[in-house]
């Protein structure tokens, strides 16, 4: 991935926030995304019960290989200070996981967000709304056409962060109705 600045902000407690591209070739990075992604799988939102082990173990040296995938962490300054970059000690507090793709309407590349993972504990305190302004940024540079991702129905706290950030359910045509994401496990 060619370098993005780091998207950078204040959390609600006024702690130092970045998002940096996910390097997965530093090992403290992998072990921080793969933590966060199992919080995200083992919470009711992410179906319950985390990670396979199979999944755990080759997901690292996966991603590696896809060119097309686009992912970052945030990190929480531990301790005070106003930046994460002096050395200081940091916490990985969320995650992005996006995938390229392409729009045959627009015949341009197109950014799937896959997953959003906000540690539990520090939700609603900006870090989904920094992660979100990394992806986009992001797109941009990929000279995408579009953001797309999919939410479940019920969770009412992620559907009311993508509207604040702009998302909307796809409709072509009104009468048509929404488009719907669907399926089938192989």
């Amino acid at each position: 991935m060619s370098a993005l600045p780091p998207a950078q902000g204040m959390n609600a407690e006024g702690a130092a926030i970045q998002v940096r591209p996910l390097d997965l070739d530093d090992p403290r990075q992998a072990a921080a995304f793969l933590a966060l992604l199992d919080h995200y799988a083992a919470d009711p939102m992410g179906g319950g019960t985390g990670l396979a082990p199979a999944a755990r173990a080759r997901l690292v040296d996966e991603l590696r290989r896809l060119p097309h995938f686009h992912g970052a962490l945030a990190w929480q300054r531990v301790g005070h200070g106003d930046s994460c970059d002096d050395g200081a000690a940091e916490d990985a507090v969320g995650l992005i996981n996006c995938f390229a793709g392409f729009s045959t309407f627009a015949a341009r590349p197109l950014l799937n967000i896959h997953d959003v993972v906000v540690r539990d504990g520090l939700r609603d305190r900006g870090i989904g709304r920094l992660l979100l302004a990394w992806a986009e940024a992001r797109a941009r540079k990929l000279g995408c056409c579009k953001l797309t991702l999919e939410v479940l129905a019920n969770n009412a706290r992620a559907r009311a962060a993508y509207a604040r950030a702009g998302f909307a359910p796809y409709v072509l045509d009104p009468a048509a109705g929404d488009a719907l994401f669907l399926h089938k496990p192989l």
